[in-house]
């Protein structure tokens, strides 16, 4: 295969509670207590909410119960993943992005039922026109060995009008949902400043990663096989990586870059493709970072949650924080991506 291979860019906002311990200076005493202690009043925070969201008839709050729910050890009955979502989608005008979180409520265990077929099904009669939900379906298929179909899911995808997660839905849910309650004390990091937002950072950024996400390699692998072959198929792959070029996630944008390089016969399309790839892994990096500064600094704290109160997309949002914060969006020249092996 000519060019990079797919990268699996991460919106790197996980702000999870052990990066956070991570933090702590190793010479405290007892530091690995403290973190073990701020770790149980997290998550007995993080039910507190859950209890608070759980009666609501609104289907945003419900959404954002359910994301806080899924990660959580031995939830009850009433307050799983299961149960929340299937209250939220039987919420009316209950939106795709509730849909999209259905997806997920399924047992990993047992196969062949990730993704919930039935919200499968759903998703394409709520929203035939995104490509996101084409794609899901594309990796359904050609995992289930349904060429004809995932060739007929690949069509659509690349007659979408948009590429849409609904992670940035998610996210705007979580962070006015992190906010409902005053963090205790014992939640909080004591080597920071950013107090009560730190917390609220932490919960809404680290619960929103619950939203799944599309097998994109399916698709990658999907065009890398039958593009060369068939010339249908390397027009859809390129007309899908353009929409994807504009899509609502770094990783969908990275994969239709990824896409542009490899199957466009043109060498600075490949060039220009490479160049653009380049640039948002520096965004993507320098997002990273910024999200990691909300956890010691409040005002930067502050600013990540209006960013996510907002709206708007993981895209629109990694590219608001970088403007705000004076970032480029363009890497300088003598930049280069760091790279972890492989």
């Amino acid at each position: 295969m000519r060019g990079r291979r797919l990268t699996a860019l991460t919106l790197a906002v996980v702000l999870s509670t052990a990066a956070a311990a991570a933090n702590q200076p190793q010479t405290v005493p007892n530091a690995g207590k403290t973190a073990q202690a701020r770790e149980k009043a997290l998550l007995a925070f993080q039910n507190d909410l859950i209890n608070v969201l759980a009666p609501s008839g609104d289907a945003d709050r419900l959404l954002a119960a359910a994301l806080l729910a899924r990660p959580l050890p031995n939830p009850s009955k009433l307050n799983s993943f299961h149960a929340l979502i299937e209250r939220a989608a039987r919420v009316d005008g209950a939106g795709p992005a509730v849909t999209w979180a259905r997806l997920a409520d399924c047992d990993r265990n047992t196969p062949h039922a990730c993704p919930n077929g039935d919200a499968v099904t759903q998703l394409a009669q709520q929203a035939p026109d995104n490509a996101a939900v084409w794609l899901v379906k594309l990796s359904q298929d050609a995992n289930g060995l349904k060429n004809d179909d995932a060739r007929q899911d690949l069509a659509k995808a690349a007659a979408a009008k948009l590429y849409d997660d609904y992670s940035g839905v998610a996210l705007k849910a979580l962070a006015n949902a992190a906010t409902m309650l005053p963090p205790p004390t014992a939640t909080l990091d004591p080597s920071s400043n950013a107090g009560v937002n730190g917390v609220q950072v932490l919960i809404a950024y680290g619960s929103a990663t619950g939203m799944p996400q599309p097998a994109l390699r399916d698709t990658a692998s999907f065009c890398e096989e039958k593009a060369p072959k068939d010339d249908a198929v390397k027009n859809d792959c390129l007309k899908l990586g353009q929409l994807l070029e504009w899509g609502s996630s770094p990783l969908a944008r990275s994969l239709g870059l990824h896409l542009r390089e490899v199957l466009n016969a043109d060498a600075a399309q490949q060039q220009d493709a490479q160049n653009a790839r380049r640039n948002l892994i520096w965004q993507v990096q320098n997002f990273a970072s910024l999200s990691f500064r909300a956890q010691e600094d409040k005002a930067q704290a502050q600013h990540m949650l209006a960013l996510a109160r907002s709206g708007g997309t993981q895209m629109s949002l990694v590219l608001a924080a970088l403007h705000d914060a004076g970032i480029a969006t363009d890497a300088p020249t003598d930049w280069q991506p760091q790279h972890n092996g492989g």
